[in-house]
Formats: C-alpha cells, structure tokens, sequence
C-alpha cells in the first residue's frame, strides 16, 4: 500500500508555472505507474498526465500537451508535474494516482483504474 501526498498548488497569473510534487510512502514507489488528474468546480475528474511504472510510457491530455511534464525521482519517491504556460481553465484541483500495474496501456488516462489517490492540491490561475 502507498500513501500520497500532493504539493506546490497556488495562485499564478495566466503564463505562469508551478511545479506540484506527489511525494509517496512506502519502499516500492519505483514499481507503481503514476498519473495527475483534475477537477474543477461542477466538472468530472478527468485525465491529466501518466507515466508507466518502467518510465517508458507517457501519455498527456491533448489540453496539457508541450505545456504540462511528468517526471520521477524514485529516490526521493516523488513524482512530479512541471505545468508551464498555465491557463484560467487549468484552474483545479489536482490529484496524484498511483496502482502497481505494469506497462502501458489506456487504462493510464482512467480514473477508475488507479487504487491509491492523494488528497488533492489547489492550481489557480488567475487571468
């Protein structure tokens, strides 16, 4: 089991950045595939970014493409989102997922697929 906690939400004006951080619990962080996702007021949560347990496989949200990246630091057991260029609608609350499935696959980009979520950090982006 793992436990997440998410950082680094806040107040930034449109074309900003902000870099959140997921720091995860326990000894095999290395062997869970990681995903950001997002809800806003009244609306769905839905998919941000994924990175595959091995790191080969990356998948990004067509709305977040060449503006959002994910990497891990399986040292520090902390997967992080570098949001650049950041819009009003990239307003939510952001999410860190993680499940120990192996590979690639579109099950990345589901919510439902991920066993272990974190509590959520507040992006903002003012106009």
């Amino acid at each position: 089991q793992v436990q997440l906690v998410e950082s680094g939400g806040g107040l930034v004006q449109a074309g900003g950045s902000l870099r959140l951080s997921c720091a995860a619990s326990g000894r095999t962080f290395g062997r869970y595939a990681m995903g950001w996702f997002r809800q806003a007021p009244g609306k769905e949560r839905e998919f941000v970014v994924a990175l595959s347990m091995s790191g080969v496989t990356t998948y990004y949200a067509d709305s977040v493409k060449d503006r959002f990246t994910i990497s891990r630091d399986n040292a520090k057991n902390t997967v992080y989102l570098q949001m650049n260029n950041l819009k009003p609608e990239d307003t939510a609350v952001y999410y860190c997922a993680a499940d120990l499935r192996v590979g690639g696959g579109s099950w990345l980009r589901i919510p439902g697929q991920y066993a272990y979520w974190g509590q959520g950090t507040q992006v903002t982006v003012s106009s």
